[in-house]
């Protein structure tokens, strides 16, 4: 057989795979959660952004959140001033908040340019439009950081309007409290929230992490799989910290609010998405319900 030819036949076995994923999935709401070093490198950008339209026109009903942590803080430093983060979190006086609805807003319009130049009609929000994201002051440790915002509710309709007009919605995780004051939310918080809302069948986490490990030093200890219990088993036994222990809890948090899956994948990985949603090994950690009846059928 010539080179081209065994070439083909992988191709199609690879689209036999995926078509029990594609059939089982079709109409079906994807959160992603897009940032970190898939953001910051403009040759991964491009392919996360074309693995999320692949899933649009697939049949999938994405909706990307997106951060923007790195450009704000170059921003910021180009005003003369330096950021400054209290465990983990930006304080935002009004300037800085200012900076960072400037340089989300301009994230968005860029992204919903690369949706569009695939072919797919996207369009850029944020929390702010149809009052999507209702939030409250967050305290850090009881220290006041400024406009830095808690989600208390999230209003859909926005984001399922667009859906149902068979757009690619693209949001910006700002938000405004009572008082109709602009708050910054952290987008991994944003994401879970949306998508609990939406009733999504999948959140994504695009990480710079291969997934969860019991021991992260020891890479034999990677955890493909866990459930909401086993994941606050290895919280309350101090097993994870750091970094990752906000959004393991966003990733618990979205499954017990009836979101079916939920992913933690490595954003720096070709095609990460799609490896771990249309194949039957996967890539990732996928957390998911105690009682759910479908487990071991497949990555799904």
């Amino acid at each position: 057989m010539e080179d081209y030819q065994i070439e083909a036949q992988k191709k199609a076995e690879v689209l036999i795979e995926a078509l029990p994923y594609i059939q089982k999935f079709n109409r079906k709401i994807i959160v992603v959660k897009y940032g970190g070093s898939a953001m910051a490198n403009p040759e991964l950008q491009k392919n996360v952004i074309k693995d999320v339209t692949l899933l649009k026109l697939v049949g999938f009903k994405p909706i990307i959140v997106h951060g923007g942590g790195k450009a704000i803080s170059s921003w910021v430093k180009k005003t003369g001033k330096e950021a400054q983060f209290v465990n983990g979190l930006r304080v935002t006086d009004a300037e800085t908040m200012e900076i960072a609805e400037m340089v989300l807003g301009r994230i968005s319009k860029q992204l919903v340019t690369m949706v569009e130049s695939l072919g797919v009609k996207a369009i850029s929000l944020s929390g702010k439009d149809g009052a999507m994201l209702h939030v409250k002051k967050r305290l850090s440790g009881g220290q006041d950081i400024g406009y830095v915002g808690e989600v208390t509710g999230v209003d859909p309709k926005i984001l399922l309007d667009c859906l149902n007009d068979d757009y690619l919605p693209i949001v910006a995780p700002i938000g405004l409290n009572e008082n109709f004051e602009t708050y910054n939310i952290n987008a991994d918080e944003a994401a879970c929230a949306i998508a609990k809302a939406v009733k999504a069948d999948k959140l994504v986490y695009l990480t710079d992490v291969e997934g969860l490990y019991r021991n992260f030093e020891d890479k034999s200890t990677f955890i493909s799989r866990i459930s909401v219990t086993e994941a606050d088993n290895l919280i309350k036994g101090g097993l994870i910290g750091g970094g990752m222990l906000p959004k393991l809890s966003n990733c618990t948090d979205a499954v017990r609010g009836g979101v079916k899956r939920v992913h933690i994948l490595d954003g720096r990985k070709l095609h990460s998405i799609l490896l771990e949603i249309f194949t039957d090994k996967g890539n990732g950690t996928m957390f998911y319900s105690d009682n759910d009846a479908e487990l071991g059928q497949g990555a799904e």
